[in-house]
């Protein structure tokens, strides 16, 4: 694989994480959360207001349009297991920005997909 398809595949892998922890954090907010509370509309009307998951969604977005990029120039069966690193990027920005609890089962869990990760990519 190339070395510029590889670093495209770890700027759309983190920037889908980034997504992930803003949409936590917008989510989170004590005004969505009110509005979560009153149900109907005033929910809708709560989360489609908040700044951080209109952010989140463009993350996406822009993730997804370099994932095009990536799906361009390699096989998915070869470019798909780098998601698996997601899985750890977002976990790791949960427990550091996100104060997330982690603990050993989540140690065992972030290794075995890090294995993978790396037996997929070396074959």
């Amino acid at each position: 694989m190339p070395l510029h398809v590889f670093g495209l595949i770890l700027v759309s892998v983190a920037i889908s994480a980034v997504a992930q922890i803003v949409l936590k954090y917008g989510m989170s907010s004590q005004e969505v959360q009110r509005s979560i509370a009153g149900g109907g509309l005033d929910a809708a009307l709560g989360v489609a207001s908040n700044v951080y998951v209109w952010l989140g969604f463009g993350l996406y977005g822009l993730g997804a349009i370099l994932w095009l990029g990536v799906l361009a120039k390699v096989d998915v069966g070869q470019a798909y297991p780098f998601v698996g690193l997601g899985f750890l990027l977002t976990m790791f920005f949960g427990v550091v920005i996100l104060g997330e609890q982690f603990n050993l089962i989540r140690l065992l869990g972030t290794l075995l997909v890090l294995s993978g990760v790396i037996l997929v990519a070396k074959g």
